[in-house]
């Protein structure tokens, strides 16, 4: 196409940015980057009673930890209403759109009677030729929809989908207290911002063709329809809380990375070969409508994880800091206003990648690193600081303290001579130091948390748990 690519993102802020939306969000920033065109951000707050403040601002949230950046907006359709009653008025002066006074107790009773007879529950168009209304009554406005013949929506996924126009009714544009609805000013918004592709959730397909007869009846061009699949949970139904967390937001709060969530979620529903691993250019340069399947995406948790291990294993580790510290602050292991610089908090980085699927995980393993004072887990601290393992820890004080560098081989040196002579596997004085060191069972090889410690928090710690030990020996 010719001319310039314009597609949007238009949440509606009814509750968290979820999995799906933000897939969709996705595949048109992408559409809109690989083409050179403009990604628009629209906040479709027409539902007073649902929408929320608190929602708008976690949708912009979402958007920008996933690096998700927008050429306009983001632009409210509750600050847009002069151009939607504008729009309405025109609609009922060139008579495509018509009062209807029926009260809602009538339009139930219409509802049922139709629905007794067999036929579809639409309205009946009694209000549609009036000739002589009540004046000041309440009433709606509706579009006055062609009542036989069909529409054809051109989608870019499906070819032609054809709908009867018999099984439309006159859609409501305007509510009687004067605000305008959602398949009207969704019409009026992309045909003022010259939005040229539509791409969005297929559960929105049943909208199309009265969407389609709207832009018809005020002369707008129509824009393409990309109708992408739904998300499914792994049994096959609609993704939904019983599935787990749905929000994007509650991903970043349990450790995920944004690279993790954007490569997943271009890979629900859109392929490039066999290729699993992007990065952010990749996507940009490879992503085209062509590979984006019609047939629902199955979203799988442990793939999640596996590509969040990825990317914590390979990201730089000044980078990872930045993106660990919100989470341990989050996590209890720093305060808010800490003094920690990101450089000092990469430095626990390196000796935990490999083992942390997770972020949550790594501010866990790393937790005794930025500790001042250790909180030991009771169980490990009964089981390995005894009375018996004492002298073990006075020759690695002595040892540690003796030496020159602190070092790697001069600390597995030092680790092998000391359970030699003992007659003792390493075991039996790893274990022990692991806990004095962490508080805990499990951490990073023991060296390599002696050398992120450094020599004298090691040996501080070491004398500290002597000094446990001591205690027992003397009780």
């Amino acid at each position: 196409m010719s001319e310039k690519i314009r597609v949007r993102f238009a949440p509606s802020p009814t509750g968290f940015l979820h999995i799906g939306g933000v897939r969709t969000a996705l595949f048109n920033w992408l559409y809109a980057r690989n083409r050179g065109g403009q990604f628009i951000l629209r906040i479709e707050d027409t539902d007073g009673e649902r929408s929320t403040e608190d929602s708008i601002q976690e949708i912009i949230e979402a958007m920008k930890w996933l690096g998700l950046d927008w050429d306009e907006g983001p632009f409210r359709q509750t600050q847009r209403q002069a151009v939607y009653l504008k729009t309405v008025e025109r609609l009922l002066q060139e008579g495509k759109a018509y009062r209807c006074y029926c009260s809602p107790e009538e339009l139930e009773e219409k509802r049922k009677l139709a629905q007794k007879a067999g036929g579809k529950p639409k309205y009946d168009g009694t209000c549609r030729n009036q000739t002589d209304p009540p004046q000041g009554a309440p009433h709606v406005v509706r579009f006055k929809a062609p009542q036989d013949g069909s529409v054809t929506v051109r989608d870019l996924l499906r070819g032609n989908v054809v709908f009867d126009n018999q099984e439309l009714d006159d859609l409501i544009v305007l509510r009687t207290d004067g605000t305008p609805t959602y398949n009207f000013v969704v019409v009026v918004d992309d045909a003022d911002m010259n939005v040229t592709h539509v791409i969005r959730g297929d559960d929105h397909l049943s909208n199309t063709p009265r969407q389609a007869l709207l832009y018809d009846a005020l002369d707008y061009p129509r824009p393409v329809f990309v109708h992408i699949s739904m998300i499914l949970g792994p049994d096959k139904t609609r993704l939904s809380k019983r599935h787990g967390a749905t929000s994007v937001l509650a991903y970043r709060d349990m450790g995920y990375l944004p690279h993790a969530m954007i490569n997943y979620l271009a890979r629900l529903g859109w392929s490039h070969g066999d290729q699993e691993i992007f990065s952010l250019q990749e996507l940009v340069q490879h992503f085209s409508t062509d590979h984006i399947t019609t047939s629902p995406a199955v979203f799988n948790p442990e793939k999640l994880e596996w590509l969040n291990h990825h990317y914590i294993k390979t990201l730089p580790p000044l980078e990872l800091a930045g993106r660990l510290e919100p989470i341990l602050v989050q996590e209890g292991v720093l305060t808010e206003g800490h003094d920690w610089t990101l450089e000092k908090i990469a430095e626990a980085v390196p000796c935990n990648q490999e083992a942390s699927k997770t972020l949550v995980e790594m501010a866990g393993r790393a937790e005794f690193f930025f500790r001042d004072e250790l909180v030991f887990d009771e169980k490990a601290k009964n089981k390995f600081l005894k009375s018996e393992t004492a002298p073990l820890f006075e020759r690695l004080i002595a040892g540690c303290e003796s030496l020159a560098e602190f070092s790697h081989d001069s600390l597995e040196t030092l680790f092998k001579n000391i359970v030699e002579e003992a007659g003792l596997k390493l075991g039996k004085l790893a274990q022990p130091v692991r806990v004095a060191l962490t508080g805990k069972t499990v951490s990073p090889g023991i060296y390599d948390v002696a050398l992120l410690l450094g020599k004298d928090r090691t040996v501080d710690r070491l004398k500290q748990a002597l000094h446990i030990m001591q205690s027992q020996e003397s009780s």
